[in-house]
């Protein structure tokens, strides 16, 4: 039993240590609960919360054992360089990680419930953590918006390598750009009227609040908001082709409910413009 002699001295660091790890636990599952039980918040709120509370206990964890422990760590200081060497070569990736978390919080990439997207991932956040992000897949690709119904966790040190796309930087309402291609053939005069009309009768609901919001955003960041007005613009990509790129408003998280809606009112229409022009010349 000699060997329990030897740790006898650091045992009121580990009874302060189990004390600690106990009482935020304890302190986590009640906050959580709390939070997940409040129907008034919206589930995005409440999921948001959820993380911050379990990422911040985490936090005072760590800062509450390096105060315990930093008496007995500043004893064995001269090991710990070794240690710490050896730490930082077979922890790399780890201590990317989290260096991307630190840029992360640093400037602001993102945050709970926004859609991003980086490597060839788009989706929607939905947990966050110190080493990794989990994100809710959309697509395919950037066609469409809706849910695939995947899961994709990537790694924080991807933020180091790779550029990322926040499309909900502007929070509860964004730009939106939709392509409509045409041929030379159709009459792009009379489809760019028929566009625009649409979208000014489907963003009606919300354009002033959207107008709002994006001189809210004017003033709180120091930036130049873009108009909320549908806008048309033509392009034409190659020979033959036509695109009419919308830009419109929508709320963040019915991007693709709205962009559905116009384009099914625009073809309805143009197919009946079209129909009634080809009657008109007969």
């Amino acid at each position: 039993m000699e060997w329990l002699s030897d740790f006898e001295p650091l045992l009121p660091y580990a009874l302060q240590s189990v004390v600690l790890l106990t009482v935020v636990l304890a302190l986590r599952v009640v906050l959580v609960r709390t939070v997940l039980t409040r129907q008034t918040l919206p589930v995005e709120t409440r999921r948001r919360w959820a993380v911050n509370i379990r990422n911040v206990l985490a936090l005072v964890f760590v800062i509450g054992l390096i105060f315990i422990w930093a008496r007995q760590l500043g004893t064995f200081a001269v090991s710990l360089v070794a240690i710490a060497v050896a730490l930082v070569l077979a922890t790399k990736e780890l201590i990317l990680c989290i260096s991307g978390t630190v840029l992360r919080v640093g400037v602001n990439a993102y945050s709970m419930g926004d859609r991003i997207e980086i490597g060839g991932i788009r989706g929607n956040v939905v947990d966050q953590s110190l080493l990794a992000t989990t994100v809710l897949e959309t697509g395919p690709n950037h066609i469409s918006s809706q849910y695939t119904g995947r899961a994709v966790v990537f790694p924080n040190s991807l933020l180091l390598s790779s550029p990322l796309i926040n499309e909900t930087y502007m929070k509860e309402y964004i730009v939106h750009v939709l392509t409509v291609p045409l041929t030379t053939d159709d009459d792009w005069q009379a489809a760019e009227k028929i566009l625009l009309d649409i979208a000014k009768v489907e963003c009606g609901p919300f354009m002033d609040v959207a107008r709002l919001h994006m001189k809210e955003l004017e003033g709180r960041n120091w930036l130049d908001a873009p108009s909320v007005e549908p806008r048309v613009s033509v392009h034409v990509p190659e020979p033959g082709r036509i695109n009419l790129l919308l830009r419109v408003p929508t709320p963040a998280h019915r991007t693709s409910r709205v962009e559905q809606a116009i384009l099914r009112r625009f073809l309805q229409t143009f197919k009946l413009a079209g129909r009634q022009h080809r009657d008109d010349s007969s």
